[in-house]
């Protein structure tokens, strides 16, 4: 026997074969912990991550149901209709005899008339402040005649306190050369409202029902208010809240 065969059977006959085995059991039982701590280091991770995510999911969609809710809901108190005061009668001012119109509104439209005219639009005012009292006798009277519930009459018109005209910031428009579409969803089609829909903005009026208004309210083109002061925007803000939030899912 070479002595490198006589130094291999000794170093192997130093290490007794039950400890040799042992050692191959602990090497195993390691590799077993390792796989175990990782598999549960991932289950771990799982569970944090599925719980995170799927909480914040939730509140998510609850935020969001709750803004759809609320989209729904949110401080219509009648019939579609915010509440609005009567405007102070020394804040109106006469556009001709038995029509006002509040005195901010007054002047923006005297310069968006103007604007119109210039362009070859002749704007027409049909309405502009109605006082509580009016209104509840267009509401309870005129559409009462028609044989219309309240429902119905809500759609094209407000109950009295819940009339926008009531604040002397909303107007009524038709084209001066198609008086047939006064009052008309046909109004639509005309050259004054092709142009208040280009400029009307500019003046700080905005159309306050339109097709698919989330108040519920009959599409009405000619029907606009003023937004340009501080005032006009507080008397508007639940209507200008819900637009937003229509215009978020939209």
């Amino acid at each position: 026997m070479s002595r490198s065969e006589k130094n291999r059977s000794v170093n192997s006959d130093e290490i007794p074969l039950a400890q040799r085995s042992s050692t191959v059991r602990s090497s195993q039982l390691k590799k077993i912990r390792f796989l175990l701590r990782g598999l549960f280091i991932t289950l771990i991770s799982f569970s944090f991550y599925f719980l995170f995510f799927f909480n914040s999911g939730q509140l998510v969609l609850k935020t969001q149901n709750n803004d759809i809710k609320a989209l729904n809901t949110s401080d219509i108190t009648l019939l579609g209709h915010f509440p609005y005061k009567e405007a102070l009668k020394e804040d109106l001012i006469s556009v001709y005899p038995g029509l006002e119109v509040h005195k901010d509104t007054y002047k923006a439209l005297t310069e968006m008339s103007s604007a119109a005219l210039k362009d070859g639009i002749k704007l027409v005012l049909l309405s502009g402040f109605r006082s509580i009292e009016l209104q509840r006798s267009i509401f309870y009277e005129r559409k009462s005649a028609r044989n219309q519930v309240a429902i119905e009459r809500a759609k094209v018109s407000a109950p009295p306190g819940y009339s926008e005209h009531s604040t002397g910031f909303a107007i009524d428009l038709g084209d001066g050369t198609m008086r047939q579409t006064d009052f008309e969803v046909d109004f639509e089609n005309t050259p004054a409202f092709n142009w208040l829909n280009k400029n009307a903005a500019r003046y700080h009026f905005i159309l306050s029902f339109p097709k698919g208004n989330p108040q519920g309210v009959s599409y009405e083109p000619w029907h606009w208010r003023y937004e340009g002061t501080v005032e006009a925007l507080e008397k508007f803000k639940k209507a200008n809240n819900l637009l937003m939030k229509k215009s978020k899912y939209d």
